[in-house]
Order: structure tokens, then C-alpha cells, then sequence
């Protein structure tokens, strides 16, 4: 007779390094609350190439939330106002990093408001089994449930077994003609190599 009851051991899961987070400290004052299409333009002006590159993103720049007595504004004519913690990233295929390297130490126009980065440093992805994104465009789902929905049929189709979801904060981002409205998601309890 054979026997065989221990559970086959998964091999550790090791993060691939071929696309890294690049982390840039910011020297600016204050910026548009809602500044991602600008941020976007003027990125995309010294880095032509990042919008045809399937691996690279453009991460918004965040301040926080409160600080002595100071609660950011929630208008989208705001502005935020920006400590010297605040960093931009960006996500990037590693054959493309000298390239976006070059952006420390100069000058940017952020629709009018002068953006200086630099000392970048890169950051390889983590493996955090629960993962967050604050701006997912809903195509005008305003449903919460339905959100939820078809935020796990489209990750189920990747293969990727959603277990818990909390969808967050509605937020519109401007863009020419259209704007886009989105959502907070979190996901908890993912298999790392599903994060």
C-alpha cells in the first residue's frame, strides 16, 4: 500500500525584477488636487515612449490627508499642499530606467506649478498579499455591488481567485471632454503570486 498525505509543498514564489517602481523625491509646494492629466502630459512630454509601454505607469502624487490643523481639500480646484516626504513614482520595465532616470533635477511644468525631482531610487515590487488601488474607472458603474462584481469577473479572467474586496471612495478625475469616474479598491488575502 502507498500512503501519501503531506500536501505537496508550493515552491517560494519569487517576484520577477524585470519591472521595478522608480521613487523620485519631489521638491514642489503645492499642486492641482486633481492634477492627473496634467501630470500625465508633461511625463509623457519628457518620455515619449511611457504611453506605448505595456509595463510602465504613472503614479499620482499624493499629499497627505491632515497635518497640523491643515485637512486636504476635497474640491477638484483645490490645492494640495505637499511636505518634502512627498514622492512621485513611476513603474517601469527595467530596460527603460536609465531613460526615466534622467528626469531627476530638472525643472517640470505641472499645469502651471514648478515640479522638481529628484534622488530617484528604485524599488523592486512587493509581494503584499493584500493590495490597494485608489483610482479604478468604473465606466460609470455607480453601483458599489456591481463594482465589486465586475471588478472580480475581470480578475477571476486572469486567474486570479478573488477571495475579499472593499471597494472605497468614488472620485472623478477631469480629463479634455471626458472625465473619469473611479473607485477605491482593496483586495485582501491573495496567493503572492496572484498579487
Amino acid at each position: 500500500m502507498y500512503w501519501h498525505d503531506q500536501e505537496k509543498k508550493k515552491q517560494e514564489y519569487v517576484v520577477p525584477d524585470y519591472v521595478v517602481d522608480v521613487s523620485f523625491k519631489v521638491q514642489c509646494k503645492q499642486l492641482p488636487l486633481d492634477h492627473a492629466y496634467a501630470l500625465s502630459q508633461t511625463i509623457q512630454k519628457e518620455l515619449p515612449w511611457i504611453s506605448d509601454e505595456t509595463q510602465a505607469g504613472i503614479h499620482l502624487i499624493h499629499g497627505a490627508e491632515s497635518g497640523n490643523g491643515w485637512i486636504r481639500p476635497q474640491e477638484p480646484d483645490a490645492l494640495m499642499c505637499l511636505s518634502r516626504r512627498t514622492r512621485f513614482m513611476l513603474r517601469l520595465p527595467k530596460h527603460r530606467l536609465s531613460e526615466a532616470e534622467r528626469l531627476a533635477d530638472k525643472v517640470l511644468d505641472v499645469d502651471g506649478y514648478e515640479l522638481i525631482l529628484t534622488k530617484p531610487r528604485q524599488k523592486s515590487l512587493s509581494p503584499q498579499t493584500t493590495i490597494f488601488s485608489r483610482y479604478i474607472i468604473t465606466e460609470h458603474i455607480e453601483d458599489e455591488e456591481a463594482f465589486l462584481n465586475q471588478a472580480a469577473d475581470m480578475l477571476q479572467k486572469q486567474g486570479i481567485r478573488v477571495k475579499k474586496m472593499i471597494s472605497g471612495l468614488v472620485h472623478v478625475l477631469r480629463m479634455p471632454g471626458q472625465n473619469l469616474n473611479t473607485r477605491s479598491l482593496m483586495i485582501d488575502d491573495l496567493e503572492i503570486e496572484e498579487s
